[in-house]
């Protein structure tokens, strides 16, 4: 009997202790009320005490979140609009305040921090131009938005680690205006470039007929001056042999005169006392 009420006894001082022991690991933040009050906020990883009935905790997630907003259209300098898809990094920064201010609820927490980035986005982008949204301004207008959005989620017990920008879109009819006009200069670099590759050829192929022109004429130039030389050359040797032997010359002209007159059908109205028939006369 009496062992059985140290049994209990035990069991009930070991229930009452862990009543009174609770947790916190490294991934919380942990918050301890007294009757609903906030006592205290700032635990470290460990074991801490509470007093049963009297004390209760919760507990909170102080890894870093990410609220990935939906794609919002904000205005730029030029009143244009652009569509922006981004995305914040943030983690709970004083527990204590989180939890006022939002109950503590992680959705809450996103909706109110969407709308201070959205404000702070419309504010940067009103500043510039769509050309320095896109291509030169990005980290500039990141480090913008941290700088003015940490102040006031500070305000909900949250800290900002990063605000990122993935994607600057044109509105859909937008994007149809600017790819038609890209389209229409696309179209005239093109014919400006057919243009002048047509004018090259011309000048190509006129050039090429002007050197076979030249080329051409340079030829017969030659080509005659050749043949000048060879008839000159003939005519030198002609002399030649004729000057050596006269009658064998005349006979052998002669010779291929008749040859080249008299063929089977040839007629041949001459005097037969002329010089073409001098040695058909002549006597053996």
């Amino acid at each position: 009997m009496i062992q059985n009420k140290i049994v209990v006894g035990l069991a009930a001082v070991l229930f009452i202790g862990f009543m009174c022991l609770f947790s916190v690991s490294e991934t919380e933040r942990a918050i301890k009320f007294r009757l609903g009050e906030i006592i205290k906020s700032d635990y470290e990883a460990g074991l801490h005490f509470k007093l049963p009935f009297i004390n209760n905790v919760k507990k909170f997630d102080k890894r870093i979140q990410t609220m990935d907003a939906k794609p919002e259209r904000f205005l730029t300098a030029e009143k244009k609009n652009v569509i922006v898809d981004s995305f914040v990094k943030w983690r709970i920064g004083d527990v204590g305040t989180f939890y006022t201010v939002v109950a503590g609820d992680i959705d809450q927490a996103n909706l109110r921090l969407d709308q201070i980035v959205k404000d702070a986005f419309r504010g940067e982008f009103g500043k510039r131009n769509i050309k320095q949204l896109v291509s030169t301004d990005r980290q500039a207008i990141r480090e913008i938005l941290i700088k003015n959005a940490k102040p006031l989620a500070a305000d909900l017990g949250m800290e900002i680690i990063d605000v990122q920008v993935m994607r600057i879109d044109l509105p859909e009819e937008v994007s149809s205006s600017v790819y038609s006009r890209m389209e229409a200069e696309r179209e005239r670099v093109a014919r400006e470039f057919r243009s002048q590759g047509a004018e090259a050829a011309e000048r190509i192929r006129a050039d090429a007929d002007r050197q076979g022109v030249v080329t051409m004429a340079n030829a017969f130039r030659d080509a005659e001056k050749l043949r000048g030389e060879g008839d000159a050359k003939s005519a030198e040797i002609y002399a030649k042999a004729y000057g050596e032997d006269a009658e064998f010359f005349a006979f052998y002209r002669s010779l291929n005169a008749y040859k080249k007159t008299f063929t089977r059908s040839s007629m041949v109205v001459l005097d037969p006392e002329s010089d073409f028939f001098k040695y058909f006369k002549q006597q053996k």
